[in-house]
């Protein structure tokens, strides 16, 4: 507390000094003695240092005297109408002076704006990964999630006390999971608590899987009051840091529950923001260390906030030629989609569980649902890639792939939500939720970004892209492969054949005798439709390391 309180001490002298005469006439000098003047000094004193202090108390504002330029705008512009002669000519220049510097502050966003481009400039390339089908996406969403969380919060001790805190999604011990917070209800309710009992756990994989209460006593939390309110406990030892976005909740591999919020620098005139490291806290007992953005701890996912990826996805979306351009031309200006579910960008894992923020880039032109390209942000470094897509295709964005699950399923009322674009098997395709109006999870959509009339749903992610693979072997797509996905070919004996038919085509499903099984569609294979039990077959598939292999072609011995 004492280096908030000599903060305002400064600022209320220098305000008293700056507001009140310091010369008056003789004629004055004589009816005001020096124990009056100093009385009146430390007055204004006191009056000016209250608000301020409740200002950057309340507000948890940084305590950098640029931060009270408006505040000196107020005090010149009174000292000099206060003051006489030569005093007022002074008072006058720092009137003009004050003016000047917040004119330039204002203005500032006007002529930073290549800066911004250049900081938030990236790497650019042509497409991701295609995805391994041996693993499953994290794929269940938020809404889902916290509605789960909800239901199971019976578990908690004193539940009237507390409420379901921000949802943060990371990986812990190998698994990816959704963690939120308990927090407490109000003024009151802190005041008899004191410390909250624990958070939930959620797998972000299983949606059948259900929400885990874990015991871990917390002081330190968005929602306690005065200096155990987090974000004031972390300000009081950082008061001239420049934080972006809100504190968010990181457990340990033993489930030590932290409190972390990103600090960077300004790209300058108190304007733009970028990340430079972040600030941990142990939440029960509020110890606290700083990081570089270099040196992150290992067990931090997210040691750059949704909200500063999200501002950088604005700058380098929309000032690649200069503010005005992003107002009036708006050549070669893209926009960062708001789909996501995190202020605008949406966490995703690699197949070696790093954690990125994924975004999509539209055109600016109303009516336009085509994407520009997208990109991937570094959760831990904040470095950024910017994918342009198939050059030779047109993709389809966010909120057109949402746009169609809102048309399929519109006599149901549901919607889509945390669509990701993934490369299953060489096609650019929007993976999403699909929810019911109460936000319960119903099925997973799979829509091909280039060919939207290629899509799928089912109950799980993984029984969606297995009917995705059949969907593109119709011919309409292509299937060529996964990163670890070999083309092979073998030969051998059918033992068992299933068929479904799918509309004006067959799928067929079939066993050889070294117990693998392969699916291939009869709009790819026609003979297909007559394989029995028996037939001796050459197959060439896509080793995909799936249950039923994606076969490409299929000769029947017997019908040659």
């Amino acid at each position: 507390m004492g280096n908030i309180f000599l903060f305002t001490m400064i600022i209320g002298i220098a305000s008293s000094l700056v507001l009140i005469p310091i010369f008056k006439h003789e004629e004055a000098n004589k009816k005001v003695d020096k124990k009056q003047k100093i009385g009146v000094f430390i007055a204004v004193m006191v009056f000016l240092m209250l608000p301020v202090f409740s200002f950057f108390y309340f507000s948890n504002f940084d305590r950098n005297f640029t931060s009270l330029w408006p505040l000196a705008i107020f005090l010149t512009v009174g000292g000099a109408v206060l003051a006489k002669g030569t005093e007022r000519k002074i008072k006058g220049l720092l009137f003009l002076a004050s003016l000047g510097l917040g004119i330039y502050f204002l203005t500032a966003f006007i002529f930073n704006a290549d800066e911004k481009y250049q900081v938030a400039k990236m790497d650019a390339k042509v497409e991701i990964q295609t995805f391994d089908e041996k693993e499953t996406p994290a794929s269940v969403p938020p809404q889902f999630a916290r509605n789960k969380m909800k239901k199971a919060f019976g578990q908690v001790p004193n539940t009237s006390y507390f409420e379901l805190g921000n949802l943060q999604i990371q990986k812990l011990n190998g698994d990816y999971v959704y963690i939120a917070p308990v927090e407490f209800s109000g003024f009151f309710k802190w005041w008899k608590g004191e410390r909250t009992p624990g958070y939930f756990s959620l797998s972000a994989t299983d949606s059948s899987a259900n929400p885990k209460f874990i015991k871990a006593e917390m002081v330190y939390t968005p929602s306690s009051y005065f200096n155990r309110q987090i974000e004031r406990h972390i300000r009081m030892q950082y008061p001239k840091k420049i934080f972006y976005g809100d504190v968010q909740l990181e457990i340990n591999e033993e489930g030590k529950p932290f409190y972390i919020r990103t600090y960077g620098e300004f790209i300058s005139a108190r304007n733009g923001f970028t990340a430079k490291g972040l600030v941990v806290v142990d939440s029960k007992s509020g110890a606290m260390k700083d990081y570089h953005i270099s040196n992150v701890p290992e067990f931090i996912d997210g040691a750059v906030s949704p909200e500063a990826v999200s501002l950088q996805n604005s700058y380098y979306g929309n000032l690649v030629h200069g503010f005005w351009n992003s107002k009036f031309g708006k050549s070669d200006v893209k926009l960062p989609s708001d789909e996501g579910t995190e202020s605008n960008v949406s966490p995703i894992f690699d197949e070696n569980g790093k954690m990125y923020y994924f975004t999509d880039f539209t055109s600016p032109k109303e009516g336009v649902d085509s994407m520009l390209g997208y990109s991937l942000t570094n959760s831990r470094t904040g470095k950024a890639t910017f994918y342009t897509g198939n050059p030779e295709q047109s993709y389809m964005d966010s909120q057109g792939a949402l746009q169609i699950i809102e048309k399929k399923f519109i006599e149901k009322k549901w919607h889509g939500q945390m669509p990701i674009l993934f490369n299953f098997y060489g096609e650019a395709s929007w993976l999403t939720s699909v929810l019911d109006s109460n936000g319960f999870l119903q099925n997973y959509f799979i829509v091909s970004a280039a060919n939207p009339e290629i899509s799928v749903y089912a109950n799980t992610p993984n029984e969606a892209l297995k009917q995705y693979k059949t969907a593109l072997q119709r011919g309409k797509g292509t299937v060529d492969g996964s990163s670890k996905a070999d083309e092979k070919q073998i030969s051998g004996t059918v033992v068992r054949v299933y068929k479904e038919q799918r509309e004006d085509f067959t799928i067929v499903s079939f066993l050889l005798d070294n117990r693998q099984n392969f699916i291939i569609s009869s709009e790819r294979v026609p003979l297909a439709i007559y394989l029995k039990e028996g037939d001796k077959v050459t197959v060439r598939y896509l080793d995909t390391g799936g249950d039923f292999l994606p076969a490409k072609e299929l000769v029947i011995d017997a019908l040659q």
